[in-house]
């Protein structure tokens, strides 16, 4: 079964009832594979990821986190046999850069895990998503970005979306007469199962240049 979790930002753990959802999902906890958006950095990577999930009581035997000191055929493996792959939150340019270069993006995709993302991670998980200076990204132009593509729309999470959504929705409008587009901020998740969609938290819908709120469903 299709299970996919885009998450924003959480800075006191999850919420009680996303956690209940994500313990009735998550019912295979062998191994979690963590893949870090700074690969190069090695200190305390996906501890955060991590905490939140050992509060909701969510542990597994094995913990794997892949960045630049797994090997790229290891790396493979560790998604092939993961119960659960994270995405970890920070850097969406570096981890989207380190999803090409160890080409995992397939092997993701082809996996039965359940997959997550936080930020950034979320970001990537997205069949494409829009790299703006409007955003944050340390970019000149804006240019938009293929995901690994797990669910057939983009995602724009962690940003303060309340105060400048004026602004969002009008840097977004080309790629949303594209494909539609799920913009949050922290403290929100959007959760696909098979083919429905639920959202936790303060979720807009920007689709054909229109943005909506939507209701709250987990």
């Amino acid at each position: 079964m299709k299970i996919h979790y885009y998450l924003g930002w959480f800075n006191n753990l999850f919420p009680e009832n996303l956690g209940r959802v994500l313990q009735e999902d998550i019912t295979d906890r062998k191994s979690l594979a963590m893949i870090s958006s700074n690969p190069s950095i090695y200190e305390d990577d996906g501890a955060t990821e991590r905490l939140w999930l050992d509060h909701a009581n969510i542990m597994f035997d094995e913990y794997h986190l892949i960045n630049y000191r797994v090997q790229k055929e290891d790396a493979q493996t560790i998604i092939q046999n993961a119960s659960v792959i994270f995405l970890l939150g920070g850097n969406a340019l570096e981890q989207n850069g380190f999803l090409v270069e160890y080409e995992l993006s397939d092997s993701v995709k082809k996996s039965n895990a359940i997959v997550m993302g936080a930020s950034a991670g979320a970001i990537n998980m997205s069949a494409k998503w829009l790299c703006s200076k409007k955003f944050g990204f340390n970019v000149e132009e804006s240019s938009v970005y293929n995901g690994i593509g797990l669910d057939n729309f983009s995602v724009l999470s962690h940003f303060d979306l309340e105060n400048n959504i004026e602004m969002v929705q009008s840097e977004l409008s080309p790629l949303s007469e594209e494909i539609d587009i799920y913009v949050s901020n922290k403290d929100c998740a959007v959760r696909v199962k098979e083919d429905k969609i639920d959202v936790l938290g303060d979720v807009f819908l920007i689709s054909n240049s229109k943005i909506q709120k939507l209701d709250e469903t987990l």
